[in-house]
């Protein structure tokens, strides 16, 4: 069991570690990238032979919303196998030297659904890296460091986000915690449960949606998209689902109720205290595993003292939605994986 509340936890056999390593190793993997469409768009072939403990464990969670998020350890990390982190993402991307730990990440999102990205991140790669970069310190990002980076639904603003967020440790020496909390967790009034279910809220992109295809493709669709989202949002709910057990949509460093709407901004604050009140810290490992259910979960990162000596925090990340479909009007052609 995990020693986080209400965070299970599976732990990797030598055995099952053993079949994944072999898995891995298929001669039809050579050449491909997992940042890429086509190990993706074949990795069906390649989950019929996860582990069958590690599958039921994935499926169990995937369907009974179980758990608001799971760690999956053992799938260790050579460190020096590995390299110095990087000085970026795309650096990071460009080096191949992780190829081991993307095609694990991209296997296990492939288990709970689709893997995806926004043309808006990272060249679109459908795994990413997270990691700090010198001159972003104080940036509310996966790429900040010196400041905390405040908790979220992972790409709330956006109607067509997340199921699953997964975090896959590549190294963490100085054991940075990523913090979690549950809305399972918390204590709302009957008052501030309506209006928070109510469509009274405004949720904006972040900035690094904005920033970084702004720099290359100024006219990109996707970046157009984003900035209208920005510009004209619309109202959305901050809870919704089952009225017994809701899922959740917030971000409060991106977010503002309607002027004058003195109710919403009292419910707000009411679930922002509960959130914080039951946050916890997450230490994601090298070699660990670490999916938020994007729809009962919020996440964030503590603050840190980066070195850029080679030896940081360095997570790689994927996004799964459990249903592609739902977003067709916002991709190019029925295969793709990039949402704009």
């Amino acid at each position: 069991m995990s020693k986080y509340h209400g965070i299970p936890s599976y732990d990797l056999s030598a055995e099952e570690t053993a079949s994944l390593e072999q898995l891995l190793a298929d001669p039809g993997l050579a050449g491909l990238d997992p940042g890429e469409v086509a190990f993706h768009d074949n990795a069906w072939e390649l989950v019929a032979r996860v582990p069958t403990g590690l599958r039921r464990f994935l499926e169990e969670f995937r369907l009974n919303d179980s758990a608001a998020a799971f760690l999956v350890r053992g799938f260790g990390v050579d460190d020096d196998a590995v390299g110095p982190t990087p000085r970026s993402w795309a650096e990071a991307a460009a080096s191949g030297r992780t190829r081991r730990e993307e095609f694990f990440l991209g296997l296990l999102g492939n288990c709970l659904g689709s893997v995806f990205s926004w043309p808006t991140l990272q060249s679109g790669r459908l795994i990413q890296n997270v990691l700090p970069i010198a001159g972003e310190e104080d940036q509310q990002s996966g790429h900040g460091s010196d400041v905390l980076l405040e908790w979220h639904t992972e790409d709330a603003f956006h109607p067509y986000r997340c199921d699953y967020l997964a975090l896959f440790g590549v190294r963490n020496h100085d054991r940075v915690p990523t913090t979690l909390a549950s809305i399972r967790d918390v204590r709302l009034s009957a008052e501030a449960r309506a209006v928070l279910s109510e469509p009274r809220f405004y949720i904006l992109p972040d900035d690094e949606h904005l920033r970084q295809l702004a720099a290359v493709r100024p006219d990109d669709p996707g970046l157009l998209r984003v900035r209208e989202m920005r510009d004209n949002p619309e109202p959305v709910a901050v809870l919704f689902g089952g009225s017994d057990s809701p899922y959740l949509r917030i971000d409060p460093f991106f977010m503002r109720c309607a002027e004058g709407d003195a109710e919403a901004e009292v419910a707000l604050k009411e679930l922002v205290v509960e959130l914080e009140r039951t946050q916890q810290d997450v230490v994601v490992d090298a070699g660990t595993l670490l999916v938020v259910d994007n729809y009962l979960a919020v996440h964030g990162r503590r603050a840190f003292t980066a070195r850029y000596d080679g030896t940081d925090r360095w997570l790689q990340k994927a996004v799964v939605t459990r249903d592609l479909r739902k977003s067709r009007a916002a991709r190019e052609s029925a295969a793709g994986r990039l949402v704009v």
